[in-house]
């Protein structure tokens, strides 16, 4: 029994419920001005229970997340997409935090990227 507590405690502490299959900062490279630029972040439930994504916070309101809401079981995988809308010339870099059950802190994405002028 304590030790069936004491993993649960150290999951809750870590707060780690999902694994990104790969980097939680994406390069967009460069954009065109007014084409928007989509890129998709893949994690895995690795804990013992569903997780469903609560919502996904960005930056600004040029950047869009979209995310299925559904369960994702243990050890399947889910998405998120990330759009920029590319409308303003320059450098940027966008912060998306995404808050799952099962856990109290947020992860946290970035993506930027150049945007010109065709």
């Amino acid at each position: 029994m304590r030790l069936s507590i004491l993993m649960v405690a150290c999951l809750f502490l870590t707060g780690a419920v999902v694994e990104w299959e790969g980097d939680t900062s994406h390069e967009m490279g460069d954009l065109i001005r007014n084409q928007p630029a989509t890129h998709e972040f893949v994690f895995r439930n690795v804990s013992g229970e569903p997780v469903v994504i609560d919502n996904v916070r960005t930056s600004c309101g040029c950047t869009v997340p979209e995310w299925d809401e559904v369960p994702i079981e243990p050890d399947s995988t889910g998405v998120i997409a990330v759009t920029y809308d590319a409308r303003d010339l320059g450098y940027f870099k966008k912060k998306v935090k995404v808050y799952f059950s099962n856990q109290r802190k947020a992860e946290v994405l970035f993506i930027e990227g150049w945007v010109e002028e065709l």
